[in-house]
């Protein structure tokens, strides 16, 4: 679904990303760790054509992200708040991104009624602009917007970080759940290893920009990662 060919991304002389080769698979849910400054967010901008590469090209289903728009039909991703339209209401911003996607009013409520563990009773009907919501609530409508999309590609930078216990829960049992009804290549990174192993058939682990380690998820890599990351 996606291959990445000699990625090179400097800034200042300094590398940040240097990834020779790698490929997905369709229906892959690809998890990236690594400590902070190891790349992570600057690899996923680059996946999403926000950033140019130095050199190397990155290929979504054989398109290339850097010459065409093609792949951003079926491409959906939350990185921060930036990604959101702050002086809407949640409601409004479903609808305006139903709306992109041929989707009713009528037909983005029946969707939503998905979401409503999820969102626990602070997102929907608040009275709220999104950019009076917490950071977490903002990551909910988020990844919910994402999702309203059905898209093939899903990205999510730190998903866990601002969602309380009960939320992060939620959000692996959703996230296994819609896998399981519409299949995605999935990259989500996440300092939490824990939950990156549960989620994920797959982990990238990611050091000054290279990716040192590329296994499948077993019972025995959250001890792995322990093990790496321990002082």
């Amino acid at each position: 679904m996606i291959t990445v060919n000699n990625i090179l991304k400097s800034y200042n002389g300094n590398t940040v990303v240097n990834i020779p080769q790698l490929s997905t698979r369709q229906g892959e849910m690809v998890g990236l760790v690594g400590n902070n400054g190891a790349g992570k967010t600057t690899f996923f901008r680059l996946l999403l054509d926000l950033v140019r590469a130095d050199k190397g090209e990155i290929i979504s289903n054989d398109k290339n992200v850097a010459t065409t728009e093609d792949w951003k039909q079926y491409t959906a991703a939350y990185l921060d708040e930036g990604f959101l339209i702050h002086y809407l209401t949640p409601e409004e911003y479903f609808y305006f991104v139903g709306s992109l996607n041929n989707r009713s009013r009528s037909n983005v409520d029946e969707f939503l009624k998905n979401f409503e563990s999820f969102f626990d009773g602070s997102i929907l009907r608040s009275g709220k602009y999104i950019r009076d919501l917490s950071k977490g609530n903002q990551f909910k409508v988020g990844i919910a917007a994402c999702l309203l999309r059905e898209p093939q590609v899903l990205i999510l930078d730190e998903p866990f970080a601002n969602l309380d216990p009960s939320s992060q829960l939620r959000l692996i049992k959703m996230l296994k759940e819609w896998q399981g009804r519409h299949p995605m290549t999935v990259f989500i990174s996440s300092h939490d290893i824990n939950h990156i192993t549960d989620v994920c058939s797959r982990i990238l682990l990611m050091e000054k920009g290279r990716i040192i380690k590329d296994f499948d998820t077993t019972a025995d890599t959250l001890q792995e990662l322990e093990s790496y990351f321990k002082v």
